[in-house]
């Protein structure tokens, strides 16, 4: 037993300790319960023990996530799937490589009280956007859906305002609102709001929150062990919500507070618990909408769009 335990005493104290691959990811907003798994990965140490050194930047404006990583300034961005198949065709070259969250989150919202009482109330009145293109190409569809012409609608960029533009009367609804989000804040502030969610309003189940990154010189090693921490933390947060709710409020005291607490409980339950894991049906059928919708002129194939990095690649 002596000579076992010295063997393995020497065999720990000569193996190097293997060094840590840089990794730069910009999410699509500010830190907030949407990105759990990524802050948890980060806190639980999982980022270390997949050997890498994760910096994780905010934007400063809502649009940059997708041009930084295409310009090669960050490794990955978090994004919008329906974001991907527009972008695909301004040639930012990016795929997708993982999933965050898997159902949709935008709604269309409007307050409780006010006229708009359907979609189709929105004929001549004013809409706010934070994502230009995105989200007006989902509220073009959820409007065409309902018999409204887009351009019955005046569509403003209202950038990060999206609550208060609503709230104040600057617009009669807000397109991008997250609906685990925007409905909390406004019942804070005694205001109740009415969400219209694009999946029930004529637009194809979609996944929020995706992982994009370059496709030329792809890092699959290096991603799927980004994507391997994020599951890790991911099991954690599914199998203890509340619990791992407390360790990712604990990361930073600006995130302690009603808002967040609400948000947590609105959004832990569609994490992407196989974020590697990617439904080319799902990518293939959002193209055909975008066709049938006259955004786009020719389907882009799914193959094209999205990669699963944990893959075996043929030699």
């Amino acid at each position: 037993m002596k000579r076992i335990i010295a063997t393995l005493a020497l065999t720990l104290i000569t193996t190097p300790v293997l060094s840590q691959d840089r990794m730069t990811i910009m999410l699509d907003w500010f830190v907030n319960p949407n990105h759990g798994p990524i802050i948890l990965a980060q806190e639980l140490g999982y980022f270390a023990d997949a050997g890498l050194e994760v910096e994780i930047i905010t934007p400063a404006d809502p649009n940059d996530p997708p041009r930084m990583v295409a310009a090669g300034r960050v490794d990955l961005a978090v994004s919008y799937q329906p974001e991907l198949h527009l972008n695909s065709r301004n040639g930012l070259g990016l795929v997708r490589v993982g999933t965050l969250i898997e159902t949709p989150m935008t709604c269309l919202v409007v307050r409780a009280d006010g006229p708009v009482q359907s979609v189709a109330d929105l004929e001549g009145r004013k809409v706010g956007f934070a994502v230009a293109g995105l989200q007006e190409m989902l509220l073009d569809a959820m409007l065409t859906h309902n018999g409204v012409s887009p351009d019955d609608v005046e569509q403003i960029n209202i950038g990060w305002s999206i609550s208060p533009a609503l709230m104040s009367g600057q617009v009669d609804g807000v397109i991008g609102a997250f609906r685990n989000f925007e409905l909390n804040q406004m019942d804070i502030e005694g205001i109740a709001g009415r969400c219209f969610y694009p999946e029930a309003e004529g637009v194809p189940s979609y996944d929020e929150l995706i992982y994009v990154a370059r496709a030329e010189g792809l890092d699959r090693d290096k991603i799927a062990r980004f994507l391997l921490a994020t599951e890790r933390a991911t099991a954690d947060i599914l199998n203890d919500p509340t619990g791992m709710g407390e360790v990712f409020f604990a990361t930073s005291a600006e995130l302690r507070n009603e808002l967040n607490t609400r948000a947590w409980g609105d959004t832990w339950a569609r994490f992407a618990s196989r974020p590697a894991a990617v439904d080319h049906g799902r990518y293939a059928r959002f193209e055909t909408f975008l066709v049938n919708q006259g955004a786009v002129d020719v389907v882009i194939p799914a193959a094209d769009l999205v990669v699963d990095v944990t893959a075996q690649v043929a030699e």
